[in-house]
């Protein structure tokens, strides 16, 4: 694995990341099956999707920068989130996390850093299992859910159509240590009839 610059630092994403942000997310939806949005967006239309990820609590969005560029603003490397796992009130300790790297930053562990700064934020939020979707191929991202103990649950074949054919995503789950919530439930029991 490539080095990690060494003036990387990991920070809440504001409202002054959004063009870089919209950016690095465009790439992946012109040039991927990663995510399956089919059009790019304008900062202006992802302006909601950053708002819905405050500074604290249980959905956060993080990027890493290079700080080391002296003449222009830091440059962003890629971003990592926590977000809603489905909109129901029970799912609320449940969150669907993802990263992403600008396209020249990748295989250069900044995934790594980015989830391992996100994981340490959740740590104090009622979380109970943050769960991965991720199109295949794509044995970076596997490597990478694998490294932060991850386990595959599921595939779901074919469910995304893009660039003329279909693809598989795969799911993820991680158990979280959440430190204001119940312990986990028993198997429920079997009743005889």
């Amino acid at each position: 694995m490539a080095q990690i610059p060494t003036e990387v630092q990991v920070r809440p994403g504001t409202e002054t990341d959004l063009e870089a942000l919209t950016a690095i997310y465009n790439h992946y939806v012109r040039e991927t099956a990663l995510t399956f949005d089919t059009s790019p967006f304008t900062p202006a239309e992802r302006l909601p999707w950053l708002h819905s990820h405050p500074e604290d609590g249980p959905y956060r969005l993080l990027v890493a920068s290079d700080v080391s560029t002296t003449y222009n603003a830091p440059e962003l490397l890629g971003y990592a989130t926590s977000s809603p796992y489905r909109p129901k009130a029970a799912y609320s300790t449940s969150v669907e996390v993802s990263a992403y790297c600008a396209p020249g930053a990748t295989g250069r562990g900044i995934g790594t850093l980015l989830y391992k700064a996100l994981f340490e934020a959740l740590a104090g939020e009622d979380i109970h299992r943050a769960y991965a979707a991720i199109a295949q191929p794509n044995e970076p991202s596997v490597r990478l859910h694998d490294t932060f103990g991850f386990r595959h649950v599921g595939t779901y074949t074919e469910v995304g159509r893009k660039f003329g054919r279909y693809w598989d995503v795969s799911w993820y789950e991680k158990p979280m240590l959440s430190r204001t919530g119940p312990i986990a439930s028993p198997a429920p029991s079997r009743t005889r009839r």
